[in-house]
């Protein structure tokens, strides 16, 4: 059976995703970034997160061997998330230098990385980064599903975390509590 790619996109689109913007330089040391919702956690130890981007991006060639910072965007951030997603904006982005890349000013998290490997993922590439540094803030993520951004919208279900034994709050997967990872020593 053969699949329709639109049929396959609507499918995907129904899993909300954080919204990120990869930055990187370009082979003229200038910053470079690219829109990303495919982005996960992958390992804690060693810290390794993923990104898979279209093989047809700039940022997909800027990336082979290079540092790279995934900057998760702030629910207030969308003119960001439509600028590196080819409409650019006006004013543009405010940069700054992160640890191992060029990173974006006003983002919910930054999370800066090596390289670590990259896989062929069939029209994609999927790059892994070994954490470095993470700068977390308190403002709420850019969510994207089913073709629309959105926000976070709490909801009363009546039950907490703790019911769970993956509560973050009294720490996932046995790891210490979260106060303890607001940095990572490169």
């Amino acid at each position: 059976m053969t699949l329709d790619q639109r049929e396959i996109r609507n499918g995907f689109g129904r899993f909300a995703t954080g919204v990120t913007v990869v930055t990187c330089e370009n082979e003229a040391g200038e910053p470079h970034g690219a829109t990303v919702n495919a982005f996960t956690a992958v390992s804690l130890e060693p810290a390794l997160c993923q990104v898979t981007l279209t093989r047809r991006s700039k940022a997909c060639g800027y990336l082979d061997g290079a540092p790279f910072a995934v900057n998760v965007l702030a629910a207030e951030q969308q003119d960001i998330a439509w600028h590196f997603a080819g409409k650019p904006q006006e004013p543009g982005p405010l940069w700054a230098q992160g640890p191992t890349a060029p990173v974006l000013v006003g983002n919910a998290a930054t999370i800066s990385c090596r390289p670590w490997r990259t896989y062929d993922g069939g029209d994609h590439l999927i790059v892994l980064g070994e954490v470095v540094d993470l700068e977390l803030t308190d403002a709420e993520p850019l969510l994207f599903f089913a073709g629309r951004f959105r926000s976070l919208r709490a909801l009363d279900s009546g039950h907490h975390w703790a019911a769970s034994v993956d509560c973050p709050e009294s720490s996932w997967f046995g790891m210490p509590s979260a106060g303890a990872y607001q940095r990572v020593p490169a």
